[in-house]
């Protein structure tokens, strides 16, 4: 009976040590999933192109929007058609018409998110603070391509319109006091 007394208080404190640790795993987890399978349609980064292009053309819109900011973004082409495989550059012009610097953060999502394993972007202003002056203008460019081997995924394999949006993000975080 008195090994039953102590074996509880250790198994119980083991239990809560072991979920501490998975709640400090979680985030990073979460995000290795996300970027591995493209869940909820999480783009890819890549460092190189592919070595094919093929001629099967997807139809990709863009859509901005800001959040809290007094800033004007659109992208230069609203919908551009790509090969799958072959690189392309998008422009997107910003504008802050504020009467001060601000500063944004841009993060993203591709539709249909069974698209986003295969939206594979080789540069990005995504995710990095952007500080704008008080009248500035300025352009930025995302370099990108669609994986050739979503023509071998039953879910992907036939569209032929994906929309990539685009959100900036006032943030306090990068504000100088």
């Amino acid at each position: 009976m008195i090994k039953n007394k102590t074996l509880t208080p250790i198994l119980l404190a083991g239990i809560f040590i072991f979920m501490l640790g998975l709640s400090f795993a979680a985030v990073p987890l979460y995000d290795a999933f996300c970027r591995l399978t493209g869940f909820g349609g999480t783009t890819q980064v890549s460092k190189e192109p592919p070595k094919v292009v093929l001629s099967k053309i997807v139809s990709v819109r863009f859509d901005t929007n800001v959040n809290n900011l007094t800033w004007d973004f659109k992208a230069k082409s609203n919908v551009i058609d790509v090969k799958v495989g072959q690189v392309n550059k998008i422009e997107f012009e910003v504008e802050n018409y504020g009467e001060s610097t601000t500063y944004g953060v841009a993060s993203f999502n591709v539709s249909p998110s069974s698209f986003g394993k295969y939206y594979s972007k080789l540069g990005c202003f995504c995710f990095e603070k952007q500080e704008l002056k008080a009248g500035e203008k300025a352009t930025f460019v995302m370099t990108f391509y669609l994986d050739p081997e979503l023509v071998n995924d039953p879910t992907t394999k036939n569209l032929e319109d994906v929309t990539m949006s685009y959100t900036f993000f006032s943030t306090d975080y990068y504000k100088k006091t």
